[in-house]
């Protein structure tokens, strides 16, 4: 098993800075790749020069979560709103496709389950996949706990599941984020490995305050080391919200890297 390595998720960390800029901080930090959340108001051309300046490949981002002001966190499980969905996927695969990220994320919503918003949202993501096929692009669906945010179409490993079984599309994976799967039922090595042919990404956050990964009641440093004994061989995502500076709570950085 080689060092482990890490992509800085820039919806969370850098924050201060323009992307451009945050880019640049992560690979000065020591990070191996970048995601992102929601990078759209960035010319992208701006995005691409920093990526090639630092030589950061950017692994994922995210569907355009819709209004957020009036509560809104994502479309493509919204029934009715198929046209604002699918016109966010094709954004997000343009942004992609310019920028080397290999997968995105497309966000459910919050329906608290309404009649309608499961069909919605597989046929939306079977439209996601057509459209990203051809770019060599995947898919991707994340389980966010339902403590965090209610009502949210996706909220377990288990309903992610039968979606990629049931749509079956080599390019539909699982965002395991290792914060959300710890809230919903833990045991998250088991968990992961009996779900591995259908993870396309992994992150991570301390838990239970999704701050900085070196404490809480998830060992990481022992997990990842056992994600990565296991096959796993992509950056892991780390997306958590400092608790205070960013440089001073990086320490688990180069601590881990050796595995």
């Amino acid at each position: 098993m080689g060092r482990l390595r890490f992509s800085a998720n820039l919806g969370f960390l850098f924050t201060d800075l323009p992307l451009p800029q945050a880019i640049r901080a992560a690979r000065d930090a020591g990070f191996d790749a970048v995601e992102c959340h929601f990078p759209y108001a960035v010319p992208v051309a701006e995005v691409v020069a920093a990526l090639a300046g630092t030589g950061l490949p950017m692994l994922s981002l995210n569907t355009p979560p819709g209004e957020r002001a009036s509560g809104e966190f994502g479309l493509a499980a919204l029934p009715g709103r198929e046209a604002q969905a699918r016109a966010g996927i094709a954004q997000a695969l343009d942004h992609a496709a310019a920028t080397g990220a290999d997968a995105v994320h497309v966000m459910a919503g919050i329906t608290h389950g309404a009649a309608g918003a499961e069909a919605a949202f597989r046929a939306n993501l079977s439209h996601a996949c057509d459209l990203a096929a051809g770019r060599g692009i995947t898919i991707l669906i994340e389980p966010l706990n339902p403590r965090d945010v209610p009502g949210y179409h996706l909220a377990s490993l288990d309903h992610a599941l039968r979606i990629v079984a049931a749509l079956d599309r080599p390019n539909l994976k699982i965002l395991f984020d290792c914060y959300h799967m710890q809230i919903t039922g833990g045991d998250l090595l088991t968990r992961f490995r009996a779900a591995r042919d259908r993870i396309g990404h992994v992150q991570f956050a301390g838990v239970p305050d999704r701050a900085e990964p070196d404490r809480g009641e998830v060992d990481f440093r022992w997990l990842l080391s056992e994600f990565a004994a296991s096959g796993w061989t992509r950056p892991f995502g780390a997306e958590y919200r400092p608790r205070g500076d960013i440089a001073a709570g990086l320490g688990w950085l180069s601590d881990w890297r050796g595995g």
